[in-house]
């Protein structure tokens, strides 16, 4: 097969099967960098960050921008109570491992969707080498067994990931969650405490599809709000355009896929 059929049947450019762009790893790195200033820093934003680190500031807040690093803000509380009980504490794998393959590393969180009064929760594990949701729960709350939902359904899908990070919620430092992502011999990573940025992937996917999705109050009824949620993920992930990847999550890894089978 030649190199333009077989673009053209991964839906890429042929263009694009003939170099491993470099500048992923570079950003990567600085988003390190911007992490670990935040953890002594949290207040700093891209000015600041700049100074600190001796880069261009444009190059600080394009990198912020690519990966949802966000300077700490006070907010409310969360419309939930998190466990008082003593929870189980993991290191940040991500500040040293770069998701240079897709299916290395996947991020797990979830979010409120207030709906008629009261809140829909949709817990979301996401690939970090090209952004694709690979699975994803919505429930009526936010226990355990929201996220577990999420993670069996891309277990379901896909080989088990070799790190899958999250933050340090209740639910995620749960023995039952903990003891299932061991027993598929995971790497447990999570953010560590007081640093939300750390898990930016899932903060700016879950920033861009509310304002995609709307006021969920525009559906008539609870069927209608899930298929709705439903078919934005799909489209998120087939066809619409991420910024870091300049293509949709398919598309971004039928030209990795592409470019294997080329070499």
């Amino acid at each position: 097969m030649t190199r333009s059929s077989l673009a053209k049947q991964s839906g890429v450019s042929p263009s694009s099967l003939y170099y491993q762009p470099k500048q992923p790893f570079k950003d990567w790195a600085l988003k390190t960098r911007i992490e670990e200033t935040l953890h002594d820093y949290p207040s700093y934003g891209h000015k600041r960050l700049a100074l600190h680190l001796g880069l261009g500031k444009n190059r600080i807040k394009r990198v912020m921008k690519l990966f949802g690093l966000k300077p700490y803000r006070r907010r409310a509380k969360k419309p939930w109570k998190e466990s008082g009980k003593e929870k189980l504490i993991y290191p940040n794998l991500l500040l040293n491992y770069f998701p240079d393959a897709p299916g290395k590393i996947w991020a797990s969180d979830f979010t409120p969707l207030r709906f008629k009064n009261r809140f829909i929760y949709l817990a979301t594990v996401i690939d970090l080498f090209n952004r694709e949701i690979v699975g994803f729960n919505l429930m009526a709350s936010h226990g355990t067994s929201l996220i577990i939902g999420a993670l069996l359904l891309a277990l379901n899908l896909r080989a088990p990931p070799e790190i899958l990070h999250s933050d340090q919620g209740s639910e995620y430092a749960s023995k039952t969650y903990t003891a299932l992502i061991s027993m598929f011999g995971i790497q447990i990573s999570m953010s560590r405490k007081g640093s939300p940025w750390e898990n930016g992937y899932q903060e700016s996917f879950y920033s861009q599809f509310k304002v995609d999705l709307g006021d969920p109050n525009r559906f008539d009824d609870l069927g209608e709000l899930i298929y709705n949620v439903y078919q934005m993920i799909n489209a998120y992930n087939k066809d619409r355009i991420h910024t870091i990847l300049k293509m949709s999550p398919h598309q971004y890894l039928n030209r990795y896929l592409a470019m294997h089978k080329v070499f």
